[in-house]
C-alpha cells in the first residue's frame, strides 16, 4: 500500500492557526509562596527561627532582628537560585529534539512534533515516540509499549485500523499514522490533568549532603549546648550564656551550603549544554566525574553517523561507488553486468527499508536512518527511481531476526521484471490487484542472511554449488577487515498464495524469509569522528577505562577500534568478543571485561545490561551509552545513562541522565571532566566555609577557658556579618571554578565531600592560620590599648578597636583562602588571577563590604567595633600572605609525603 501523499503545506498553515501547537499543557508546579517557604523552613532555618525567638525573649532585638535577616536573606538567594535552575532546565530542554518524519505534498520531511496538525501522515519505526493521538494506516510487526498510560510492561500489538496514543512508543514494527487529535485533546493531555508528578528518589549528592547537614546540624547544636552549660559554670549571667550559645551554633552552621552547591551543578550544567551535553538530572553532574568505566556504542558516536555506500560485491562482480555526503551524484566503477546487478540489489534494499534523502538549501540530508538514507543514496547513484519502490507488505527489522523484508510485486516493466523496483507509486499503485508472481527482498546482517540462502545469482536464480558461499564469506571478510558495515541482501520468488497472506497481514516473516538467493553485498564507510581517538586517551589518562559495545559485526567492530586507538595494531581475541559467546556467570564475566579496550560485537540489549551489572559489581562507576528502544533498561541500570540527541530513540532519551546533542563520544569525556570539576567546587566550598567556622568559632572557645577573662574578639553580629555579607559571594564564586588543567590526568574518586584530607587542610592548616592573625591582631591592640592579662576589662572603645583588627583579620584572611581553595595541589600564585571573573569580583565586593564594616558609623556601631589602629590593620594584613604561603607548603609537604591520599569509599547505588 502506497504511504499517502499527506497534507498540503496551505493546508498546515490553517489547521495550526485553528489548533494550535501539538504540546501538553504546562505542568502546574508549587506556588511561589510554598516554594519560598519550603527555603525558610528546612532545618538549618528552623534552628535560627528558635533562636532569633530566644534572642527577643531575653531582650536582644538587635541579635534576633540579625538572625531573622540571616535567614530570609538565605531563603531569598536558595529561592532565586532555585528558580533560575528551573528557568535553566526548561531552556536545556528545549534544546532535545522532538522531531517526526511525516508526509506533506507527497515528500517525506522531517519537523519538529509540535507542528503536527489532525489529518498529518506521520511515519514511525521502533523506539520512536507516537507524537499524536492517530489512526493507523499500515502496520508492520507493530508493537507499542503503552505503561506511561495503562502500566502494562508487555508491549501491545496494534494493526491497520487500529488507535496510537500520542505519548506510546513504538516497541517494535513500522507503521503509517493519520493524526486524530493534537496537544490538549489527547489522550495524553487528559490523563495528565488528573494525575501528579511523583518525588524522584535520592540521588548519591542528596544522600551525601544530607550527610553533611546532619553532622554540621548536630555538632553546632551540640557545641552550643556545651558551652551554654560552660558558661553558666563559670558564672556568666544567663543572658551573657545564652548569648555565646547562640554565637557558637550560628558560627558553626553553613547557611549556604545547599543554595551554593545547586548552583555549583547549575553551572556545571549549563556548562555542558554550551558543549553539546544535556543533562536531564542535575545530580548526574557530580556522578559523571566519578566515571570509571564507559561502554560506547560505535555507530553514530564513536563514528560521524554519516553512512555511505561505498562498494558493492555481487556475483556477477565488484561495483566501486564514489560519491559525497548523500548526494545522488557519485561515479561508479564496474563492468555493465556488475552494475546491473548491483541496481537491483539496491533496489530491492531500498525498498525493505525507510530511510530516504532529501535536498534542504542546497545540501542532500537524510530522512531516518542514516543507514537507510544511504541505501537511498545508492539506489539513486546507480539509476534508480527518485521515489522508492512500493512494497505489498513489510516485515520489520526485530533484535531476533536482525534483517528486514519487503514484498514487491514482479512481472513486466523494469530491467529485472520488478515493477515494484521501477519506482511504481501513487494511488493507483495500491489499487491494483496482486500479480500471479512477487519477489521477497531481504537485508540483514551477514551472518544471519547467508544462513537462509540457498545459492547465489545477480539475477535471482541460484547458482548450482556451494562455491558462492565461500566466496560470500570471503567477501564479507575482506569488506569488514576495511572497517566498513556489511549489509546483505537476498531475495526470493513468492507464490500467488505466500503474497496475497504477506499483503492481507496473514504470513510470518520467519517463515518466509527461507530458500533465499543471495543477490550480494554492500559495503557501507561511517567514519570515526575526528575527535575521537584524542578523546580515548584523555580518558585513559584519567583512568577511566573504555569497551565498545556495538551490534556490528566484529571483524568490522575491530577494524574501527584499532583505527581510533581503542585497540593496539595485533589485538585480537580474548579482547574482540561477540554477545553470543559472553559467560551467563556474572563474576566470569566481570573479571573478563575488567580492562580498558575490550570489543563487544553482535551485542544484544539484554547483553548490553548484562554488562552493566557485571560492570558494577567489579566496583565500577559505569556510564552506558544507547540509541536504541531496548537499550532503556541499560540506560536506566547504569551509574550514568548516555542517550545520542540526534539519532537516538525518544525511549534511550527518556531512560538517559545525559543526552549527547552532538552524538559524539568526545562530549562524554567532557562532561567527566565537569562532573569532576563540579565535585571538586563542593569540596572547595566546604574548605572555605569550614575554615572560617573555626575562625569563628575560637575566640567563644578561647573566651570559655579563661574563665571570661581574656575578652571575647568576635560577637555575634559580627559572625553573621563574615557569613552572610563578606563570605557568601566568594563561597559562590569558588562553586563556578572551571574544571582545572589536571582534572583528567588523575584517577576517578568516589569519596564523602568531607573526608580526612578535607578536615586536616581545616582544622590543622587554613583554619588555625587564620586563628593566628585573628588573635594576634585582636591581643596587640589590646596590648596597645594598655590591657594587660590578668588585669581589669578594657574599656569599649578599645575592645571595639581590637575586635576590628580581628575582624578585618578574618575577612583578609578568608580573601586569601577563597584563592587558595582554588586548587588542591597547586599554590595560590600559581593560579591565574583571571582564571575566575567571579571570584575576583566577589573579592572586590568582599573588600568593600569589610570598610562600610569598619569605617560606617551606624554599621561599625551596630557590630560593636570601630577601626583598629595601624598595627591592627598591618597584623591582619598578614593574614593574606600567611594564609597562602601557609597552604603552600602544606601542598608541598603533601605531594612530597603523600598526605591526605586516604578516602572513604562511597557506594555507586
Amino acid at each position: 500500500m502506497a504511504v499517502p501523499d499527506g497534507l498540503d503545506d496551505g493546508v498546515v498553515e490553517r489547521l495550526r492557526d485553528q489548533v494550535g501547537a501539538n504540546s501538553l499543557p504546562r505542568e502546574k508546579g508549587r506556588p511561589w509562596w510554598l516554594r519560598l517557604a519550603a527555603e525558610l523552613g528546612h532545618f538549618f532555618a528552623l534552628m535560627l527561627w528558635a533562636a532569633a525567638v530566644l534572642a527577643f525573649i531575653a531582650g536582644m532585638a538587635e541579635l534576633g532582628w540579625a538572625i531573622v535577616a540571616v535567614v530570609v536573606v538565605n531563603g531569598l538567594f536558595a529561592f532565586f537560585q532555585e528558580a533560575r535552575a528551573e528557568r535553566a532546565s526548561a531552556k536545556l530542554r528545549e534544546l532535545l529534539p522532538a522531531n517526526v518524519q511525516v508526509r506533506r505534498s507527497g515528500r517525506t520531511t522531517v519537523v519538529d512534533a509540535a507542528e503536527l496538525v489532525p489529518g498529518d501522515v506521520v511515519l514511525l519505526t521502533a523506539g520512536d515516540r507516537v507524537p499524536a493521538d492517530l489512526d493507523f494506516l499500515q502496520a508492520s510487526g507493530l508493537t507499542l509499549d503503552e505503561s506511561m498510560l495503562t502500566g502494562e510492561s508487555v508491549a501491545v500489538p496494534r494493526e491497520v485500523g487500529d488507535a496510537g496514543a500520542g505519548g506510546t512508543f513504538v516497541a517494535a514494527g513500522d507503521a503509517v499514522g493519520r493524526v486524530t487529535a493534537t496537544g490538549e485533546r489527547t489522550r495524553l493531555a487528559e490523563i495528565a490533568r488528573l494525575t501528579t508528578r511523583a518525588e524522584p528518589p535520592a540521588s548519591p549528592l542528596d544522600l551525601e549532603l544530607r550527610r553533611i547537614v546532619t553532622i554540621i546540624a548536630t555538632v553546632s547544636v551540640t557545641v552550643g549546648a556545651a558551652f551554654f552549660l560552660a558558661s553558666l559554670l563559670i558564672g556568666n549571667p544567663l543572658a551573657g550564656a545564652f548569648l555565646f550559645a547562640i554565637g557558637v551554633t550560628v558560627a558553626l552552621v553553613p547557611e549556604g551550603l545547599l543554595p551554593t552547591v545547586t548552583l555549583s551543578l547549575a553551572m556545571g550544567a549549563q556548562r555542558m549544554s554550551r558543549r553539546h551535553a544535556l543533562v536531564r538530572n542535575l545530580q548526574a553532574v557530580e556522578t559523571l566525574g566519578s566515571t570509571t568505566f564507559i561502554c560506547t556504542d560505535k555507530t553514530g558516536t564513536l563514528t560521524q553517523n554519516r553512512m555511505s555506500a561505498v562498494e558493492v560485491w555481487t556475483p556477477a562482480g565488484t561495483v566501486a561507488i564514489e560519491g559525497t555526503g548523500y548526494s545522488p551524484d557519485a561515479s561508479v566503477d564496474g563492468t555493465d553486468a556488475a552494475r546491473e546487478a548491483a541496481g537491483r540489489l539496491a533496489r530491492g534494499a531500498r525498498a525493505a527499508s525507510q530511510g530516504e534523502i532529501e535536498e534542504h538549501d542546497g545540501e542532500w540530508r537524510a530522512v531516518g536512518d542514516p543507514m537507510e538514507a544511504a541505501l537511498a543514496a545508492l539506489d539513486r547513484r546507480l539509476g534508480g527511481a527518485a521515489a522508492r519502490p512500493v512494497p505489498l507488505a513489510g516485515f520489520a527489522f526485530d533484535d531476533e531476526r536482525k534483517r528486514q523484508s519487503a514484498v514487491l510485486r514482479s512481472g513486466g516493466g523494469g530491467p529485472d521484471g520488478v515493477s515494484g523496483l521501477d519506482g511504481e507509486s501513487g494511488p493507483d499503485a495500491e489499487s491494483r490487484p496482486v500479480r500471479e508472481s512477487a519477489e521477497l527482498w531481504v537485508k540483514g546482517a551477514p551472518e544471519t542472511l547467508l544462513a537462509l540462502c540457498i545459492g547465489s545469482g545477480a539475477t535471482g536464480e541460484a547458482a548450482d554449488d556451494d562455491a558462492w558461499r565461500l566466496s560470500a564469506h570471503a567477501a564479507t571478510e575482506q569488506l569488514a577487515q576495511r572497517g566498513l558495515r556489511v549489509l546483505a541482501v537476498a531475495s526470493r520468488e513468492m507464490s500467488d498464495d505466500e503474497a496475497a497472506a504477506a499483503a492481507g497481514g496473514g504470513a510470518d516473516a520467519v517463515v518466509l524469509e527461507r530458500g533465499l538467493v543471495l543477490r550480494g553485498l554492500i559495503g557501507l564507510h561511517d567514519p570515526p569522528r575526528p575527535a575521537v581517538a584524542g578523546a580515548i586517551r584523555q580518558a585513559r589518562e584519567a583512568g577511566i577505562r573504555i569497551a565498545m559495545v556495538t551490534g556490528d559485526h566484529p571483524v568490522t567492530a575491530a577494524a574501527i577500534a584499532r583505527e581510533i586507538g581503542l585497540l593496539g595494531p595485533g589485538a585480537g581475541a580474548p579482547r574482540v568478543l561477540e554477545g553470543a559467546s559472553l559467560p551467563e556467570d556474572p563474576q566470569v564475566l566481570g573479571a573478563l571485561l575488567d580492562r580498558d579496550g575490550v570489543v563487544i560485537s553482535r551485542v544484544t540489549p539484554e547483553q548490553k545490561l548484562r554488562v552493566a551489572h557485571a560492570l558494577q559489581a567489579r566496583g565500577h562507576c559505569v556510564a552506558m551509552t544507547g540509541d536504541g528502544v531496548n537499550d532503556g533498561p541499560a540506560l536506566e541500570a547504569a551509574d550514568i545513562g548516555v542517550a545520542m540527541g540526534r539519532s537516538g530513540t525518544d525511549v534511550a532519551r527518556n531512560a538517559a541522565d545525559l543526552v549527547l546533542l552532538d552524538d559524539d563520544f568526545a562530549t562524554i569525556i567532557v562532561a567527566v571532566e565537569q562532573g569532576r570539576a563540579t565535585y571538586a567546587n563542593i569540596r572547595r566550598y566546604l574548605t572555605y566555609h569550614l575554615t572560617d567556622n573555626v575562625a569563628e568559632l575560637t575566640p567563644f572557645v578561647v573566651w570559655a577557658l579563661s574563665a571570661g577573662h581574656f575578652p571575647l574578639a568576635l560577637g555575634v553580629l559580627q559572625i553573621l556579618c563574615l557569613d552572610i555579607g563578606t563570605d557568601l559571594l566568594p563561597a559562590l564564586a569558588l562553586g563556578g571554578e572551571k574544571p582545572s588543567a589536571g582534572v583528567l590526568t588523575r584517577p576517578p574518586e568516589r569519596r564523602h565531600l568531607m573526608d580526612g584530607s578535607l578536615m586536616f587542610r581545616v582544622f590543622a592548616v587554613l583554619g588555625p592560620l587564620e586563628v593566628v592573625f585573628e588573635m594576634a591582631a585582636f591581643a596587640v591592640v589590646l596590648w596597645l590599648g594598655g590591657w594587660r592579662p590578668g588585669g581589669p576589662v578594657p574599656v569599649p572603645a578599645v575592645i571595639a578597636t581590637a575586635s576590628g583588627a580581628a575582624f578585618a583579620a578574618v575577612v583578609l584572611g578568608q580573601l586569601a583562602n577563597a584563592y587558595a581553595c582554588r586548587s588542591a595541589s597547586r599554590p595560590a600564585w600559581r593560579l591565574s588571577w583571571a582564571g575566575n571573573r567571579m571570584l575576583l569580583w566577589a573579592i572586590l565586593v568582599e573588600l568593600a563590604l569589610l570598610a562600610v564594616f569598619l569605617f560606617a558609623g551606624p554599621v561599625a556601631d551596630v557590630l560593636g567595633q570601630a577601626p583598629p589602629p595601624l598595627a591592627g590593620f598591618i597584623i591582619a594584613a598578614l593574614a593574606v600572605p600567611g594564609v597562602v604561603v601557609g597552604d603552600a607548603v602544606h601542598k608541598a609537604l603533601r605531594r612530597r609525603f603523600g598526605r591526605g591520599r586516604t578516602h572513604l569509599v562511597l557506594p555507586h547505588h
